[in-house]
């Protein structure tokens, strides 16, 4: 018979409390990562062009493929 203070996983309630725990704890600590990341990204090239258009990164590449 199965032990009755063990769920379907096998783990006991504290332990299954526990594991939730850590288990979110990651997870907001990978979101805010990726949060972070995500608005570096943005401030280094916006994804959405602004009134120029892309125009201007193209501009750059050939000011810098001139350059090299």
């Amino acid at each position: 018979m199965a032990d009755e203070s063990t769920s379907m996983s096998g783990l006991t309630e504290a332990q299954a409390k526990e594991f939730h725990g850590i288990f979110v704890t990651s997870f907001m600590i990978f979101t805010a990562i990726a949060v972070v990341a995500h608005v570096l990204a943005w401030m280094w090239r916006p994804w959405l062009p602004g009134s120029a258009g892309y125009g201007l990164l193209e501009t750059a590449h050939s000011t810098l493929s001139m350059l090299g």
